[in-house]
């Protein structure tokens, strides 16, 4: 039987807005499994990007329980949930959130000191990293250097540059062009298949969810429909079946 990587019951999150206050989760009850890859969607104000924020660790919920990695996070203070998040939680965000004056490498490198890894350790990790996403040849070159869909796939290395549990990617794709996203997407992808990776992705591409296993529906901050997804052929594996 399949562990639940992550647990919601009740979960409920409000904001205050002037006098007034928006319930933007409202009971949220969700279960998601270990080693699997979900797409979230929804309409804006939907509570999505709140979600992977409360999993994240970097907000916290105002009822309700919420177990992530084995964790109630609630449970957890300020240093606890940083260590927690440090060695569980891997950020993916749209905006890339690359250091400018900073390698490749040196961007990749920098979650990895929060970690008791040596300076020689922490190098390696990282190189493994970049090697990962195909990006063995620029991790010396600077954000500006590489293109929009490199800075992301330099940022999904970070994110999994401490061997995390969970990675939480906010529109991934939504900055780059077509070609860029479909490769960010494969290699999302292939963190999931080959490496076990729980992935929540969030997004308002329907092109981009079909590369999830399941595609959870928020709507007004419930869970709306859940659709199962056919297994994808890697366009690698497509083609080597078709030679043979």
């Amino acid at each position: 039987m399949t562990q639940a990587m992550i647990q919601a019951r009740k979960l409920t999150k409000r904001y205050k807005r002037g006098g007034e206050t928006l319930v933007v989760l409202d009971g949220l009850d969700l279960e998601m499994s270990e080693g699997r890859f979900y797409a979230l969607m929804g309409p804006s104000g939907s509570g999505k990007t709140t979600l992977l924020n409360l999993i994240g660790g970097l907000d916290q919920p105002d009822e309700g329980s919420l177990v992530v990695a084995d964790e109630e996070l609630a449970h957890l203070g300020g240093a606890e949930l940083s260590r927690w998040r440090a060695r569980n939680i891997g950020f993916v965000f749209q905006g890339f959130n690359l250091i400018p004056v900073l390698s490749a490498l040196e961007n990749v490198e920098l979650p990895l000191k929060l970690t008791p890894l040596s300076r020689a350790e922490r190098r390696k990790h990282a190189q493994f990293a970049l090697e990962l996403v195909g990006l063995a040849d620029r991790m010396h070159h600077r954000p500006r250097q590489l293109s929009g869909g490199q800075e992301q796939r330099v940022a999904i290395a970070r994110a999994v540059a401490t061997d995390p549990r969970v990675i939480l990617a906010d529109e991934p794709t939504g900055d780059l062009d077509r070609k860029s996203a479909d490769q960010v997407l494969e290699l999302l992808g292939r963190l999931n298949r080959e490496f076990k990776k729980t992935i929540l992705m969030v997004t308002h591409d329907p092109h981009a969810a079909e590369h999830a296993q399941s595609i959870v529906h928020l709507d007004k901050g419930q869970l709306g429909r859940v659709e199962e997804n056919a297994p994808r052929v890697p366009a690698g594996e497509a083609q080597r079946s078709v030679r043979t």
